[in-house]
């Protein structure tokens, strides 16, 4: 599902935008950074959750979330300097477990994980 562009875009820094919409259906954005994800060998993206409540609260009513980022220094399309993606995955916060511990060990300051399974992935430069 995420292509070898997409995993050459995790190796840069770089803001990443997460929206989340609930009962409400107001959306609503949060944010980290490319450096925080990791991906797992099945392919799932981990962050480390320290706030996020928003986002925890819509989730439990809608698991789909959106991820926007990019970076310049990865070559986008026809040549352009800088490539952007939109994901769209399913969400889940976990408080516990050998991905949580991991997590946890690397950012000591995170409350949950947040772990998005990628449905689609749209190369947008």
């Amino acid at each position: 599902m995420l292509t070898d562009k997409f995993k050459e875009t995790l190796r840069y820094e770089g803001a990443v935008s997460l929206t989340s919409w609930g009962a409400e259906a107001k959306p609503h954005v949060t944010g980290t950074w490319i450096t925080y994800l990791h991906l797992t060998e099945d392919g799932r993206l981990l962050a480390p959750a320290a706030g996020m409540h928003h986002l925890e609260s819509d989730i439990k009513v809608n698991d789909i979330i959106y991820m926007m980022l990019g970076v310049r220094e990865v070559e986008g399309k026809n040549g352009y300097q800088g490539i952007g993606f939109r994901l769209t995955g399913r969400a889940q916060l976990l408080s516990e477990g050998e991905e949580y511990e991991m997590m946890k060990e690397r950012y000591p300051f995170l409350r949950q994980v947040l772990e998005i399974t990628p449905v689609e992935l749209e190369q947008l430069l």
